[in-house]
């Protein structure tokens, strides 16, 4: 048996939000066990590809509203991991 841990985490700066507080993570972890290791890497892959895909997406959408002033890539962390691990 194979366990993918998927930890993904993102914050928005105060300044980007009518939010004043503090930055905040806002974690989410997920468990899927795999009955093989190739099955957990081949998920971990698929996932990872898709985070990669996604943040492109987000880092283009806000590099457009850094031209109008109104964003700004550094207001927005985001942050992932994902490990296959045996059980």
């Amino acid at each position: 048996m194979w366990v993918l841990i998927f930890i993904f985490s993102y914050s928005v700066s105060p300044a980007a939000t009518n939010d004043k507080s503090e930055w905040r993570l806002l974690p989410s972890v997920v468990f899927q066990e795999f009955s093989s290791e190739a099955r957990c890497k081949d998920a971990k892959s698929e996932i990872e590809t898709t985070l990669k895909q996604a943040g492109d997406k987000l880092r283009s959408g806000l590099n457009e509203l850094q031209k109008t002033g109104t964003g700004d890539p550094a207001q927005i962390i985001v942050a992932y991991n994902v490990e296959c691990l045996p059980k």
